[in-house]
């Protein structure tokens, strides 16, 4: 595999070249990323030429409604799914919200679901308000000294009761990446369904969701280069179990069942810019693929050798450095460009005498706050968070390593 060319890259992203933001180096993506250009296109053509009413039978609604299809078509053909399968909703938040409106209409008092304490909240705290239909509702746990989850923990929680079993692909903290295949073998084996929040791993290359044996899977397009849309995908195995949420008519339509909100046409048109980027990424890397699985699996592939050649020489410095404490792994192999730090000095004071140097970092709890109280963080406190993906480069880390020296 060829070394990733981050000229190339940058220059599928406008913001790099935008005077405001042209001397920042980004390290706030895990809030965010920066959009690529096949995206900004994409919104500018519909907004210009097709923000009408789609799927009539004029020629600009037409090629609304063919643009939208072919959005969901393209991104579940990377992700390994059936097109049917994957939908868009209004965000992450919103989409698992939905999906507990449904779970909670599947479920029996005394049957019981399984949440972490290692999940952003948006992934946690709407399943554990099915305690109050009589569901019951185990957690488990975070190591509280490494913030990791332990398969054998998750083994001794489970039993014929547990018909789901939630927990993140990646925390947004101690930025592990969780091993989804085992994980989701080992709730599959004891009866239940898994549903995998994707949210901080899928800006680091999409996963393949077939491969990973998830049944549910969502992630957050604005911070996967994309609009402010929720991707979510439901299989059929537990998608026809559940109660449509959506219009009585649609019930039969997948991808319809867990949407009750009428879509953002333009912003799910514009989702086929990711693939766009995708596509462009591994042909000028030179990627030759079969199919679009390939092309997805070269991509990640390609994004994550990049960003943990980046990361491990920060990973060693701050867990060397006796003025903070380094939350998660310091092997960079195994954990996403997140990196959390408990420091001596106020978070939000180093991150200002950041933004100073042109270095973009984030501080406070970001929605972790179960985490970080496991951590015995305290969350009002928070923790100082720096994220990359793959447009960052080596000067930059070289820079913010240099910063962080001086101001830690």
């Amino acid at each position: 595999m060829s070394d990733l060319d981050v000229e190339f890259v940058r220059s599928c992203f406008p913001a790099f070249t935008e005077e405001p933001l042209a001397d920042q180096s980004f390290f706030e993506n895990a809030g965010g990323s920066y959009m690529c250009r096949p995206v900004l296109d994409r919104l500018n053509r519909f907004y210009t030429q097709r923000k009408v009413q789609p799927y009539g039978v004029y020629g600009a609604s037409q090629d609304a409604g063919a643009e939208m299809d072919e959005a969901r078509a393209r991104l579940a053909a990377q992700m390994g799914v059936q097109t049917d399968e994957l939908s868009f909703g209004p965000s992450t938040t919103q989409n698992v919200y939905v999906l507990v409106q449904a779970v909670r209409q599947l479920l029996k008092p005394g049957e019981a679901i399984v949440v972490t304490n290692q999940d952003h909240e948006a992934n946690t705290g709407p399943w554990r308000r099915l305690a109050e239909d009589g569901i019951e509702v185990r957690e488990w746990k975070v190591d509280p000294e490494t913030g990791c989850l332990n398969p054998d923990d998750l083994q001794n929680i489970l039993d014929e009761n547990v018909r789901l079993v939630c927990f993140p692909h990646c925390s947004n903290i101690v930025g592990e990446i969780n091993p989804v295949l085992e994980l989701t073998a080992i709730a599959h084996a004891a009866g239940a369904f898994v549903c995998v929040d994707g949210v901080s791993y899928a800006p680091h290359g999409l996963p393949n969701v077939e491969e990973l044996g998830a049944d549910i899977y969502l992630f957050s397009a604005y911070k996967v280069y994309g609009p402010h849309q929720g991707v979510m995908v439901v299989r059929k195995g537990i998608g026809n179990l559940l109660p449509n949420q959506g219009h009585y008519f649609n019930g039969d339509v997948l991808y319809k069942r867990f949407t009750p909100a009428g879509p953002d046409h333009a912003q799910v048109a514009a989702m086929s810019g990711l693939v766009d980027y995708f596509e462009a990424f591994a042909t000028h890397h030179g990627c030759v693929a079969n199919n679009p699985v390939e092309t997805g699996s070269f991509v990640h592939d390609l994004m994550r050798a990049h960003e943990v050649k980046l990361l491990q020489p920060l990973l060693d410095m701050l867990a060397s450095d006796d003025r903070v404490r380094l939350l998660g792994p310091d092997d960079a192999s195994r954990r996403a460009p997140t990196v959390a730090l408990e420091t001596h000095k106020d978070p939000v004071e180093i991150a200002k005498a950041l933004a100073k140097e042109g270095l973009m970092v984030g501080a406070g709890n970001f929605y972790a706050v179960r985490l970080l109280q496991a951590l015995g963080v305290d969350p009002d406190r928070g923790v100082l968070r720096i994220s990359f993906t793959h447009y960052t480069t080596e000067a930059e880390v070289t820079k913010l390593m240099k910063a962080l020296d001086r101001h830690l």
